[in-house]
């Protein structure tokens, strides 16, 4: 083996590159110092390693500067959080402190997702995987709607719908006022029919606006659905607890909201006879037919990257920001105390709710003390707030004197405590 010992290699005349054919350099532990350097080098570099291909391996990096980095075939961020990057609540699907299936509309299921309809009728559904491509990417359950029976007038809808607090959009990184700025939505979605289906967001602050796009699903397969949205000057979020975005999914539009010439990827003024140019009514007038969702994820930055799994319990106090239900799951008791008619009990939540609840309750909800017992049948709102609530109990029972006495639920799910602060 030859050996070469130099100080310095210069090119010949005013050229900028020297050439070295060889597969392999190793520089042992000397550094090397270029503008620009093609091939394969072991050891320390200091400079700029622009233009690499094929399948180079970088180690001991510290510091790399482009548009976005992938490692083992996963992308990472280029702007925003590298936690906490999901302003999705319970896009995996997992919570449902309401029930698992609902024939009514609004927030019945799955929380922080509603179904809307008008005309016709829809099943609501917590729905669990077993297989397929979202079961291989860590999701357990999808949320899904049913057309049970088909309603296909000009006015009538059916959609699933999302709302994000305007405070969260306010203070997540994205520069939603410019168009340089972007946010990731990507998702998960089949369904029984196949056609184009619409996505689009509406803003609730200053002056509303709206952004759609299309995407195509083949029957009954899953399809993994990634879209990169711009701000723009007029979208505005407040920094309050109020309904900043929101996200629909729409599984049918009657004629009403349709115009051949709505134009999709721009944000525009909120305009209801203009939200989406697909105008396929098979899904709508399909008995039975379904529409399913999962995996849903919105971050900062113009990369969608893998979806942010999060434990049954973090995205559980997530959802009980906005609905809280006490009793579906176990068993309840509270400690109170009572005066010759009325019962009172105080309630802490577990955590602060976005705004004043709105409380009721269903099922058997019982008291007992030393001198009195029975089935309340009229439970109400003494004092309440974000963060407690004080229950009186009045008709049902006699109290023969002041005494401490319990609130209770005789077995899990027999009777339940809701408050809701929804968006």
């Amino acid at each position: 083996m030859s050996i070469l010992n130099v100080n310095q290699i210069q090119p010949v005349g005013s050229g900028q590159t020297v050439t070295i054919s060889a597969t392999n350099i190793s520089t042992g532990s000397a550094t090397v110092t270029a503008g620009t350097f093609t091939g394969n080098l072991t050891g320390n570099v200091t400079g700029n390693a622009t233009g690499l291909s094929g399948s180079p391996t970088l180690s001991g990096i510290t510091s790399v500067s482009t548009t976005n980095l992938t490692v083992n075939g996963s992308a990472y961020p280029s702007a925003g959080p590298l936690s906490n990057r999901n302003l999705i609540i319970n896009g995996a699907m997992q919570v449902a402190q309401r029930g698992t299936s609902s024939t009514s509309t609004e927030f019945q299921t799955v929380d922080r997702f509603k179904t809307s309809t008008n005309g016709g009728t829809t099943t609501q559904s917590q729905e669990t995987l077993s297989s397929g491509d979202p079961y291989d990417a860590g999701f357990r359950n999808f949320y899904r709607i049913t057309n049970t029976t088909t309603g296909t007038d000009a006015a009538h809808y059916k959609i699933i719908t999302h709302f994000i607090e305007a405070q969260n959009l306010a203070n997540s990184g994205w520069n939603y006022s410019s168009a340089a700025s972007n946010v990731t939505l990507s998702f998960w979605a089949r369904a029984s029919v196949g056609q184009d289906y619409t996505f689009y967001f509406r803003t609730d602050d200053g002056t509303g606006q709206a952004y759609s796009f299309n995407f195509t699903l083949a029957a009954d397969t899953w399809t993994k659905v990634t879209h990169v949205v711009p701000g723009a000057s007029a979208v505005v979020f407040n920094n309050d607890n109020g309904k900043g975005l929101q996200l629909t999914w729409a599984a049918w539009l009657g004629s009403d909201y349709i115009d051949s010439g709505h134009t999709n990827e721009a944000w525009a003024a909120i305009d209801t006879t203009s939200i989406s140019n697909v105008s396929t009514t098979t899904w709508g007038t399909t008995t039975d037919a379904t529409f399913d969702v999962t995996g849903v994820q919105l971050e900062v930055g113009s990369v969608a990257t893998p979806f942010e799994h999060r434990s049954y319990g973090d995205e559980l106090a997530r959802c009980q920001r906005y609905h809280l239900q006490i009793g579906n799951e176990g068993r309840f008791s509270y400690q109170g105390g009572a005066n010759n008619t009325n019962g009172f009990f105080s309630i802490a939540f577990p955590t602060k709710m976005r705004a004043t609840p709105s409380f009721s309750y269903t099922g058997t909800i019982t008291v007992n003390s030393y001198v009195a017992s029975g089935t309340i049948t009229n439970l109400q709102i003494d004092l309440i707030g974000p963060q407690v609530a004080s229950l009186y109990s009045s008709g049902g029972i006699s109290y023969s004197t002041s005494t401490n006495t319990l609130l209770y639920n005789t077995a899990a799910g027999n009777g339940q405590l809701l408050f809701s602060a929804e968006l």
